[in-house]
C-alpha cells in the first residue's frame, strides 16, 4: 500500500516469520531484516519502526500482538497496546497515513470479532492525541474480517469508503 507506514503483525524476534510477516520481509528485501536485527526484538504489546525499503510504504511498524490464551492473560490490554504504540510511532515520526492488519487474529488465534472492536476503539482513542495522523486503513485479509471492522467502525459513527 502507498501509505507512510504499514503495520506488520510481527513476532517478538522481528526477524520475519510466516504469513503477512514473511510476505512483508520478502517484499521489502534483505535490508529490512538487517535493520530489524539491530532492534533487539520487541516485547508483546509494543511496536518498533523501520524503513520500508522495497515496499511502496515508507516505513514498517512491527507490532507484536498477544497469543490468545483464553482471555485471562491480559490479551485485550496487550492487543490494544499494539495499536496505541503504532499510532504513537506515526505521530512521533511525522507520518500521516497508516495501514493496519488484524493483529493477532491469524496463527495467534485472537477472536476476530473481539480483536476488531479493540482495534477500532483503540485507534479512535489514540487519534485524539495524534493530530498528524489523518488516514488510517484497516487492511483485512478476509471478507469476514472486513465486515467485523466495518461493524466496529459503524459503532463509532465512522463511515467505511
Amino acid at each position: 500500500m502507498r501509505v507512510d507506514a504499514i503495520v506488520n503483525a510481527a513476532n517478538s524476534s522481528l526477524l520475519g516469520g510466516g504469513g503477512v510477516d514473511g510476505a512483508i520481509h520478502r517484499a521489502a528485501g534483505p535490508e529490512l531484516l538487517a535493520e530489524c536485527r539491530t532492534l533487539n526484538g520487541c516485547a508483546t504489546g509494543d511496536a518498533k519502526i523501520t524503513r520500508g525499503y522495497g515496499l511502496p510504504a515508507k516505513h514498517v511498524i512491527h507490532a507484536v500482538g498477544p497469543v490468545w490464551h483464553g482471555g485471562n492473560a491480559r490479551e485485550d490490554e496487550l492487543l490494544a497496546s499494539c495499536y496505541r504504540r503504532a499510532i504513537e510511532l506515526c505521530q512521533g515520526n511525522g507520518l500521516s497515513s497508516v495501514a493496519f492488519p488484524a493483529i493477532s487474529t491469524g496463527v495467534y488465534r485472537f477472536p476476530a470479532d473481539r480483536a476488531a472492536g479493540i482495534a477500532v476503539a483503540t485507534v479512535v482513542d489514540a487519534l485524539a492525541t495524534a493530530p498528524h495522523v489523518t488516514k488510517v486503513i484497516f487492511c483485512c485479509f478476509s471478507p469476514d474480517s472486513g465486515r467485523l471492522h466495518e461493524e466496529a467502525l459503524a459503532a463509532f459513527g465512522s463511515p467505511c469508503p
